[in-house]
């Protein structure tokens, strides 16, 4: 069957690109970015992905500028972070973490829609998933936009190991309940906090970043969401 193409909505490119952020896209990338198997049916060789054997693998769906990922593959030396982001100066900010950190080695990046990467990871495969603040599209119009529908969910479920943690956030009231509510009839994740009156808060090891400051600055305050994968 010949592999699905998604549409990516949104911009790739706000603008020019500096001379020294393009030198390093250009220095660093190939060697850190995921290709798709030729073969439409053939995922991918995680054991060939990084030079080092890692304890866990763990998945970033859109991580902006790249402070969140920087942060996690700093403060989890055994784990190695698949980031997807198909903004290319998300994926240069991101760039100059790793640069500036030494952690290279044990990140991978796909720059381009995540589903394509989805359907390619084998079941049971990534120990913890984060899709923080992605586009809400507020718009009625927009709403199969979302990031979040029952399709993801399903792929979600599909590569996500028993017991795994999926961790979303948002500053859009709307695609919160939007996402409460797909996700329960998926069944099988359960919130792992509990929500009664004030929402969970964001835990310790969830760096603030640059979107939720500003979510906050403009009177926005976010909602912090941990599932857990129910066992198979």
């Amino acid at each position: 069957m010949e592999e699905r193409r998604r549409r990516v909505y949104g911009r790739r490119l706000s603008h020019r690109l500096r001379p020294g952020r393009q030198a390093l896209l250009e220095r660093a990338l190939p060697a850190l970015r995921i290709d798709l198997p030729e073969d439409s049916r053939a995922q991918i060789d995680l054991g060939k992905l990084f030079p080092a054997p890692i304890r866990d693998l763990w998945l970033e769906i859109g991580f902006g500028a790249g402070e969140h990922l920087a942060h996690q593959v700093r403060a989890n030396p055994a784990v190695g972070l698949i980031g997807c982001e198909p903004f290319v100066q998300g994926i240069a900010g991101l760039l100059r973490h790793l640069e500036a950190d030494g952690t290279a080695n044990r990140v991978r990046i796909f720059p381009d829609d995540a589903r394509l990467l989805l359907d390619r990871l084998p079941d049971a495969s990534i120990g913890r998933l984060f899709v923080l603040f992605s586009d809400p599209w507020p718009k009625k119009r927009h709403h199969k936009r979302r990031l979040i529908d029952a399709e993801t969910l399903s792929a979600f479920a599909r590569i996500l190991k028993d017991g795994a943690e999926f961790r979303w956030a948002s500053d859009d009231g709307g695609y919160v309940e939007w996402t409460l509510e797909h996700v329960a009839r998926n069944e099988v994740f359960a919130l792992s906090d509990r929500i009664s009156g004030d929402w969970p808060q964001r835990p310790v090891d969830w760096p603030e970043t640059r979107y939720e400051q500003k979510a906050r600055a403009q009177g926005r305050a976010p909602v912090f969401l941990r599932y857990v994968r129910v066992p198979r």
